[in-house]
């Protein structure tokens, strides 16, 4: 009996339009890509739908910083974004951005609604003030004394040393991390959403498998203290949507991001005829789900089905939160070059390494996935080439060069063929409930009986014997359709692999398609669907990521640097111990299959240094032997694939060809110190 076609709107986490897609972000876009490609291959009505996050202080702050407006700078980054989902093989339906009309309208609908049902209230409140920058300050961009633990360099809302909580106004020393002022308290009345009368209501919610039972007793603590009234305006300057009669007054961030949800999905449907009440309206038989980071929980599973049900609009179906990602058993570290970025990962290897190996890892618990590069390599590489793919380049040539290109009338194995046709079901059951561990640890035991009958019968040998032929013929047919099943199995996580599988097989492949056996079929050619992964070019990957973290002063806001969050700060002290020299370039040269670097020989007056410099768009070799520069000399060596690099050469400008080494005056000498 055929499944009930089933009506599904799927989302995930809004990226922040102020910093470039990391791993990290991958492991729950992929997440999210494999279970609506499990759900369309399955005949359902399933749509997805995501959009950049581009509200709040970060990003103006960023805007300001790289002198563009913040509306130049969210256009970019969603654009950038999206590009990199797409050769990720994350196929939305909609990716949208949250500064849209679609957005501002549904915001002001949601907050007309609760306003008008007297869940909205207005009480004055002091906060911390930057009077140089003259606007109050988030939570994290103030910093200073814990006051628990005394622990210094802490931001407004907790302590990462105590893993205290606090208010800003309770830290000790206080500071802006925006001007470094001393702040000061302000007034400023505020607009709350009344979150208490929402407490039996969301009780219920918790409790009724919408979310993993780990996050429910977790969200249990919120009821224990004492639900609070929620703060859900900001004061200008801000970038954001103004709050209806309220000049002056935006919407906090955290109400218009997921209201983007809606508001990606009303774009959809406006675009393409779709009834978005049947997804998002009070009755909706359609089934809604978020999937996010444990870090955003309580946004998603307390205050937004509070707002979705004071405003008269469904609750969501499930929110599937996953954990963080870490590398080689640690947090992804920029230093040892595991913060690696998207496009920085799609610069060296195949995305659909990655997809496998999430994949592989990823259960229903809210568990962080560890990428350990060995293990990274050691899994596709058995797995994916070395089982799944192996076993069609095992057999295909005997087909195309004996067999016409055409499979055999029988089926050797029916038992065989049965017990891949049988495990359909509970393959099926893993991948609904986001148990994808177990999907692929089922199809690889399968992928291993698959190649155990190819072993056991040998066509290499048998295609030798005239008499053997039709058994050869029939060996070679099961291989390539045990090889078709399986990539049926993988096609929501490997996508391209199937599409290529598709190709070489004459056929196009469904989840039904799992059950059928292709007997006297055309089969085109093989040629080879994936190569092995290569240590050399994940190495190359992890220092590429190191090199991506040179200090450069381009305010380029299409370069990668330019997208990233504002760094830490460093105090005058730490400035004051960066020993600047003037060095003559005594030789300069190129460095073999690198974009950016030049290989400088520094003579800094009796000594001579080698400098990796990023300064090849603006000069020739030839143009910088004998020319001064300056140079950070006391810099910690630094090995790069390409060699130590033992320093920095300073330089400036807005980038590209447009780039100055610092040139000292005439009269300078190497190894003078600059001051």
């Amino acid at each position: 009996m055929a499944e009930q076609t089933r009506k599904i709107l799927v989302t995930s986490a809004l990226p922040y339009a102020n910093g470039s897609i990391h791993l990290g972000h991958l492991l729950e876009h992929i997440q999210t890509d494999i279970w609506t490609r499990f759900q369309r291959m399955r005949g359902h009505s399933c749509y997805s739908v995501c959009a950049d996050d581009a509200h709040g202080t970060p990003v103006m702050l960023k805007a300001q910083q790289l002198g563009i407006s913040p509306e130049q700078m969210v256009t970019q980054t969603r654009d950038e974004h999206h590009a990199d989902l797409v050769d990720f093989g994350v196929e939305y339906d909609n990716y949208h951005v949250t500064h849209s009309d679609e957005n501002k309208e549904l915001c002001e609908l949601v907050y007309d609604r609760l306003n008008d049902a007297g869940f909205i209230s207005k009480r004055t409140i002091s906060q911390l003030f930057d009077p140089e920058k003259e606007m109050f300050l988030p939570d994290r961009f103030v910093q200073g004394t814990c006051p628990k633990c005394g622990a210094e360099d802490q931001n407004g809302d907790s302590c990462d040393v105590c893993s205290a909580t606090y208010d800003p106004t309770e830290l000790i020393n206080p500071r802006s991390v925006v001007s470094g002022a001393e702040p000061v308290l302000r007034d400023s009345e505020h607009y709350f959403f009344d979150l208490p009368q929402f407490e039996g209501m969301l009780q219920g919610w918790l409790q009724s498998d919408a979310i993993q039972p780990e996050i429910a007793n977790k969200l249990k603590e919120w009821f224990e203290e004492g639900m609070q009234q929620w703060d859900i305006s900001r004061d200008a300057p801000y970038f954001g949507f103004e709050i209806p009669n309220a000049p002056g007054k935006f919407f906090y961030v955290w109400v218009d991001a997921p209201v983007g949800y809606m508001a990606s999905f009303k774009n959809l449907c406006d675009k393409n005829g779709l009834n978005f009440d049947e997804y998002w309206g009070k009755d909706s038989d359609a089934e809604l789900y978020h999937f996010i980071g444990k870090d955003i929980t309580y946004f998603h599973c307390l205050f937004w089905p509070a707002m979705l049900e004071g405003a008269g609009f469904r609750k969501p179906t499930g929110v599937n939160v996953h954990g963080f990602v870490t590398v080689n058993g640690a947090k992804m570290s920029k230093s040892k070059g595991t913060f690696i970025k998207g496009r920085t990962y799609l610069d060296h290897l195949n995305p659909e390494y990655l997809r496998y190996y999430f994949a592989s890892k990823l259960s229903d618990a809210v568990t962080d996935i560890d990428l350990n590069f060995e293990d990274f390599a050691q899994k596709v590489n058995s797995d994916l080439v070395g089982k799944v793919v192996n076993i069609a380049s095992r057999c295909a040539s005997f087909i195309t060069k004996r067999f016409d290109g055409k499979l055999s009338t029988n089926v050797l194995e029916p038992e065989l063929v049965a017990e891949f046709h049988l495990a359909e079901a509970s393959i099926a059951t893993a991948f609904e409930k986001r148990q994808y561990h177990k999907a692929i640890r089922e199809i690889m035991a399968l992928a291993d009986k698959a190649n155990q009958f190819i072993d056991a019968n040998a066509p290499w040998v048998t295609i030798k014997d005239e008499s053997k032929q039709q058994f050869t013929h029939d060996v070679c047919s099961l291989g390539i359709n045990l090889f078709r099943i399986l990539v049926v199995y993988l096609k929501p996580v490997v996508p391209t692999l199937a599409a290529q599988s598709e190709a070489f097989l004459n056929d196009t492949l469904s989840w039904e398609s799992s059950q059928h056996v292709l007997t006297d079929h055309s089969i085109n050619k093989f040629k080879a669907l994936m190569q092995r992964v290569d240590m050399d070019k994940v190495n190359a990957m992890v220092e590429d990521s190191k090199e991506n973290l040179e200090p450069t002063v381009t305010l380029d806001p299409n370069s990668p640097l330019a997208k990233d969050p504002i760094g830490e700060t460093i105090s005058f002290e730490d400035f004051a111990k960066i020993d600047l020299r003037i060095a003559r370039i005594a030789k300069a040269e190129h460095v073999e299959k690198a974009d950016k670097l030049l290989r400088l020989e520094l003579d800094l007056g009796g000594e001579t240094r080698q400098v990796f410099a990023g300064i090849k768009s603006a000069y020739q070799p030839e143009d910088l032997e004998g020319k001064l520069t300056v140079m950070v000399a006391n810099l910690a060596p630094r090995k790069m694939r390409f060699g130590m690099s033992e320093g920095m050469v300073l330089a400036a400008g807005p980038g590209g060809e447009d780039l100055w080494i610092l040139n000292p005056e005439e009269g300078a000498q190497p190894g003078m110190k600059v001051k």
